[in-house]
């Protein structure tokens, strides 16, 4: 059975080229499309419920961020990625309190966002961080290497000055890197600086 993804952008060339990714990349899915919320909502009233809502947040009508408790509503158990163009810190800790899978930014490359997005196909999103969690860091057990590399990704450095840094190979800090980006829930570095900061892990 194919799985339902809905598209939800007011930038056609950008819903096309994101849904021809899909097609070639990962195949067996139903991709539709919508230029907002309202038409997303009326056009999906006698279909089955979707799976994932990939949703930009600068929508005609009800923005992104206060539609999804409109989408929440009509689809309970509907992952929903942000996938937007507006990629401030805030507006990523503010997707992610309101229940969004992911935050991914427009600008990452195409195979991170692919990345993203069939990594919560697959229900491998994690939780979404609740209102006020990003002060406590609970459930997230890192090891003291990954505290290391965490707190030098924050700082900005390379994968081959943290591998100075820490005397280990570049191949080795890569491992950590990936390990760290699927702990947090994120597909870029920037994010997981982000995630970090905002959930007490560094300083």
């Amino acid at each position: 059975m194919n799985q339902t993804i809905i598209l939800i952008d007011d930038h056609s060339l950008f819903r096309a080229g994101l849904r021809l990714m899909l097609a070639e990349a990962l195949g067996g899915l139903d991709v539709r499309e919508a230029a907002s919320l309202d038409e997303a909502l009326a056009g999906a009233r006698d279909s089955a419920a979707p799976q994932l809502v990939l949703l930009d947040i600068q929508l005609p009508g009800v923005n992104g961020l206060d539609g999804m408790a409109l989408i929440r509503r009509r689809w309970p158990d509907c992952a929903i990625i942000v996938l937007s163009a507006d990629a401030a810190s805030g507006t990523a800790h503010d997707a992610l309190a309101r229940g969004a899978a992911r935050f991914v930014s427009k600008a990452e490359p195409a195979g991170a966002i692919l990345a993203a997005i069939s990594a919560v196909l697959r229900g491998e999103a994690g939780a979404p961080l609740p209102p006020g969690a990003g002060e406590r860091g609970e459930q997230l057990r890192l090891t003291p290497r990954q505290c290391e590399v965490l707190a030098l990704i924050c700082q900005g450095l390379s994968n081959k000055l943290i591998a100075r840094r820490l005397n280990l190979s570049e191949n080795t800090v890569r491992g950590h890197v990936q390990a760290l980006l699927a702990l947090l829930g994120v597909v870029s570095r920037s994010e997981a600086a982000f995630a970090a900061r905002s959930r007490g892990l560094v300083g």
